[in-house]
């Protein structure tokens, strides 16, 4: 659309769930809306309780986990990459973004706080993902809170000190002062605020007769957020579907052991933006002037050049692998861009095959902190994530030429696939943790040499790339 290619409004999508250590769904479209008319901008994916079994944590934590693949799998076809994701135990976070942002996305930064069995084991705690999109800091925390009725004063204590000793104040680098001084927190989880007070008849009585407005002023974080200043910082939308928690497994029959745990709203999404702009509708009908309301109106995009509307809050009923149900929100941030050009520009020269050596060529578009580690990734379209190469080569170890405009990268052949593909480059800039530039697609042409002689791809220019993916992440 044509907003969209202004950039002032973006779209994403949270996901909630406490999947209860079970293996992934074989179809996760409804999870992901993939039907929706609009594809979100950026998917942000928060699980709790991942299996986390000795053996398949082990294993976990070298190749991704059979979560994190299916979504991989599943949105690098719609050209989505996973750019950042941080695993505590059971705590999955994921961040997901179309290809044309990428290079806009900068400043990564991933980190953990424990906070169950005395922060030893992580059973409990919070994964959070903080980065920069277009100039706007945006950060994303999933938690895992203490359980049980009684307590609600602890899961507070426990959030105040993820956030605590994680950073969700700005601190924006000196060369930065220009950018807005505004940070938009997510909040999100396995929270385990339960519904206080009522009788377990009353409140399934209220939840099948959709009634849930009935339960909020018990509902432990609502009660909370009254008494606590930190819970008032954060917004909610409307708990208009029914508690997510807990149902028997693979049904939709809330828990009927013999504990029959009471219903509730465990798993939820809020947020944070300061400061916060008012929108139209809340600000003072006095009558003023046209002039004067637009003139009003350019102030506030000036001071607050980032907004934020919820547009869904819903959980999705059709998932019963766990006791709980996944919750997902969708919001549309607008935002004005603090910059549109990517700090590089590379393409491929000349045609590309196994045949011959290559040449990179990239031109620097802004001034960046380029560093010796800095490389360029030569990848398939439908790539899953930066670690996802074809191949890669050191920039400056493989400089072959400089002058004002452009700097030239070469590529030897032994380092091109012999199949062939439709690839792009990537520059990856090592002090700033990201992608920094993204080529057009081209073409790799399928070795001639091999095409003659006979040979399949692994006996020619095969390349490791779990070696490789070893060799440059350790």
């Amino acid at each position: 659309s044509q907003q969209a290619k202004k950039g002032q409004f973006q779209v994403e999508n949270r996901l909630t769930w406490n999947v209860a250590t079970a293996d992934p769904p074989d179809d996760v479209t409804s999870l992901l809306h993939l039907n929706s008319p609009k594809s979100p901008d950026l998917y942000v994916i928060g699980l709790q309780e991942v299996y986390s079994g000795p053996l398949r944590f082990v294993s976990d934590t070298v190749f991704d986990d059979r979560w994190s693949r299916l979504f991989m799998s599943t949105l690098a076809s719609r050209k989505y990459i996973k750019v950042s994701s941080i695993r505590l135990q059971g705590l999955l976070l994921l961040f997901f973004s179309k290809l044309e942002h990428v290079p806009f996305i900068r400043d990564i930064q991933a980190t953990y706080t424990r906070t169950g069995i005395f922060g030893y084991w992580g059973n409990k705690g919070g994964v959070s993902i903080r980065l920069s999109f277009y100039g706007h800091t945006l950060c994303f925390l999933n938690c895992h809170l203490a359980a049980h009725m009684k307590y609600a004063s602890e899961r507070v204590d426990e959030f105040e000190y993820i956030m605590d000793t994680q950073t969700f104040e700005l601190d924006m680098p000196q060369t930065d002062f220009n950018l807005p001084k505004q940070m938009l927190v997510f909040w999100f989880g396995d929270l385990n605020f339960r519904i206080e007070d009522h009788g377990m008849h009353f409140v399934r009585s209220c939840i099948n007769d959709q009634k849930y407005n009935l339960l909020w002023s018990k509902d432990q974080l609502t009660i909370m957020k009254k008494k606590e200043q930190i819970l008032q910082e954060f917004d909610e939308g409307p708990l208009d579907f029914q508690p997510t928690y807990k149902f028997d497994l693979n049904s939709d029959t809330y828990d009927s052991s013999g504990k029959k745990r009471k219903p509730a709203w465990t798993d939820r999404i809020l947020w944070r933006l300061r400061p916060k702009a008012s929108f139209p509708d809340e600000q003072d009908g006095n009558g003023a002037g046209l002039d004067v309301k637009q003139l009003k109106q350019l102030e506030e995009d000036e001071e607050y050049p980032l907004k934020i509307r919820q547009d869904s809050y819903t959980s999705i009923m059709e998932y019963s692998i766990s006791d709980h149900k996944p919750v997902v929100g969708i919001f549309t941030l607008e935002l004005r861009k603090m910059y549109t050009t990517p700090l590089v520009r590379l393409q491929p020269e000349g045609d590309w095959s196994a045949d011959i050596d290559s040449m990179v060529l990239y031109s620097p578009l802004q001034p960046f902190p380029s560093s010796t580690w800095d490389w360029i990734g030569l990848y398939e379209v439908g790539f899953t994530s930066v670690s996802d190469y074809i191949t890669y080569t050191w920039v400056k170890d493989d400089e072959v030429a400089f002058n004002e405009e452009v700097i030239q990268v070469y590529v030897g052949k032994e380092e091109i696939p012999v199949r062939g593909a439709e690839c792009v480059l990537c520059y990856y800039s090592n002090t700033l943790q990201c992608i920094i530039g993204i080529s057009e697609p081209f073409k790799v042409h399928e070795s001639k040499v091999a095409i003659e002689e006979g040979f399949v791809h692994e006996q020619i220019n095969g390349l490791d790339k779990t070696t490789a993916s070893e060799a440059l992440w350790n």
